[in-house]
């Protein structure tokens, strides 16, 4: 009978999960996690800070949709952890947080980063428990990814005290969970169902937008086979970003609130009602029309608005069953005038744009940035935002062509994410292109994780947007105040050069026609890079949508 430290105990369970990466920043109350991860073949990658290893855990289950695994050291390594932990929550991502704890022989005596973690992150997680006894090690690991992908995904915690994680536990008499968690799809309601599509044979202008949700059931066919089959356009946000590709005939971007407004029929599929749908209400959404929501949590429907039909279940399952319902009710419509009446608002809102998209005017124009960005990348490249103004800009004009390829820290607006997003989309897309968006802003949170992709060989590629200022904030408050205080950085600063000295590429643009030799150059170094554009700084994104200065 073989006896098992602690940390192979618990890497052995979680690779049956499918995951290979430890993400993590070196700890000793954790150090046995890093062994185990060794010896049961997976990887361990080390980061410079605690938020960019959280970030990168949430980024690998944004590009592979298996949660991603994160371990950081007791106290301060715990809280720094915490608003990656935070970020997760919002955007409803699955990862498990592993989280050292002084030993519980010492409790509550003083020792080394002694904290009660759980007090803090038990709100911004699913679950979150301490393991007290070696031999259940792989038993709560099992608990933890459970939870983490039980009904809308979040973030778990499990916090591991010395004296637990330094021991071992006989391998016979350990229990390896197997069949643990529900595989089966749960469905809508049947009445509700055929009511929706009741609603939608009948309707003219219907109109349908998708989120996370999409990615994380899988659901990207059925909702293609809905709108298809309505004949509707479809608009989508976060995670639901390349659920449609760019250029197929019923996807719109540039009009949603022209949509929104004429629609007499609106289905809103796994993305809330936040700030980023004016919350559901008027004037963004016509009064009028007949709202159908559909999501895996039943917590979210009806939120901030009245909703006339609502199905709740697996968002893949759900769609799959409305189709099936609306095959038998209506023949497949093409589009129609519906269609050709917004592509003519969206072409229009396109027009008003390409003068800035082609400007050579210096300092370049941060639309003409993003649109060299969009020529040059491939269709299967990952794009990550990072960023204020400039990822709006991006966002508008990028565009995305396959599931889970657009990653953003969505809802939370959490600045930072880019690297730890960047590494885990390099690690499970290895012959891809891989780009962050970044402002010179959040360049600065964990930018120092360029020497984590310089150190593990990663060849990643950061485009900064650098107006010299954390311009999201800067433009209001002139606008408000008169003055921008604390809003100001410096166009001046190299962060070209600091990834060059970390052992990357870098390069300085300030000629537009620049721009794409640059990319051109930064991908085919090899090498984690930067390039670092300076754009104007009276540009900001404006209210309606259009450049502004």
């Amino acid at each position: 009978m073989a006896e098992l430290p602690a940390g192979q105990l618990m890497a052995r369970q979680i690779k049956k999960e499918g995951v290979k990466y430890l993400f993590t920043l070196s700890g000793g109350h954790i150090s046995p996690l890093y062994d185990g991860f060794l010896k049961e073949g997976m990887g361990v990658i080390d980061f410079r800070h605690e938020q960019a290893a959280v970030h990168a855990a949430e980024g690998w289950a944004k590009v592979t949709g298996v949660p991603g695994v994160a371990a950081i050291t007791a106290g301060p390594g715990v809280t720094d952890g915490v608003t990656g932990m935070a970020n997760a929550f919002v955007g409803g991502s699955p990862c498990v947080v592993i989280g050292g704890r002084s030993p519980l022989r010492q409790f509550d005596m003083g020792a080394l980063q002694e904290m009660d973690h759980l007090q803090f992150v038990r709100p911004i997680t699913k679950y979150a428990k301490p393991v007290l006894e070696t031999r259940r090690l792989p038993e709560y690991t099992s608990i933890a990814f459970r939870h983490a992908l039980a009904g809308r995904p979040g973030p778990t915690f499990l916090e591991v005290p010395f004296d637990v994680m330094f021991g071992s536990a006989d391998e016979e008499k350990v229990w390896w969970p197997e069949n643990y968690r529900h595989k089966g799809k749960e469905r809508p309601d049947p009445d509700f169902l055929r009511q929706a599509a009741r609603t939608l044979a009948n309707a003219e202008r219907p109109v349908v937008i998708a989120g996370g949700a999409i990615w994380w059931d899988t659901a990207w066919e059925s909702l293609r086979a809905l709108i298809e089959l309505l004949g509707a356009p479809v608009f989508l946000n976060g995670m639901g970003r390349g659920s449609i590709p760019a250029d197929h005939p019923n996807f719109f971007s540039l009009c949603r609130r022209a949509a929104l407004a004429q629609a007499d029929a609106i289905v809103v599929i796994g993305t809330p009602f936040d700030f980023r749908l004016g919350f559901g209400r008027p004037p963004q959404f016509n009064p009028d029309a007949t709202v159908i929501q559909i999501d895996v949590d039943e917590t979210e429907i009806a939120r901030n608005r009245d909703v006339e039909i609502a199905l709740v279940g697996n968002v893949d399952a759900s769609l799959t069953d409305l189709v099936n319902e609306l095959e038998s009710q209506i023949e497949r419509r093409p589009g129609g005038a519906w269609l050709e009446n917004l592509r003519g608002s969206e072409l229009k809102a396109r027009a008003a744009d390409e003068p800035f998209m082609n400007s050579d005017s210096t300092p370049i124009h941060p639309f003409r940035m993003v649109r060299e960005v969009r020529d040059f990348l491939d269709r299967d490249a990952t794009v990550i935002g990072d960023g204020g103004d400039i990822v709006t800009f991006g966002a508008r004009v990028i565009e995305i062509f396959k599931p889970g390829h657009w990653l953003d820290p969505g809802a939370f607006g959490c600045l930072g994410v880019g690297t730890g997003y960047a590494i885990a989309a390099k690690l499970a897309r290895p012959t891809e292109q891989v780009l962050i968006l970044n402002g010179d802003g959040s360049f600065g949170l964990n930018g120092f994780d360029f020497e984590t992709m310089c150190r593990h060989k990663l060849p990643i590629v950061s485009i900064i947007g650098n107006d010299g200022a954390w311009g999201q904030n800067k433009h209001p408050q002139l606008e408000r105040f008169g003055h921008a205080v604390a809003q100001e950085l410096s166009q001046d600063v190299r962060y070209d050069k600091v990834v060059e000295a970390f052992g990357g590429y870098g390069e300085l643009v300030t000629d537009p026609n620049e721009i794409r030799p640059a990319l051109e150059r930064a991908f085919a170094s090899g090498l984690p890079a930067c390039i670092n554009v300076l754009t104007d700084q009276k540009v900001r994104y404006g209210h309606s949508g259009a450049a502004t200065h």
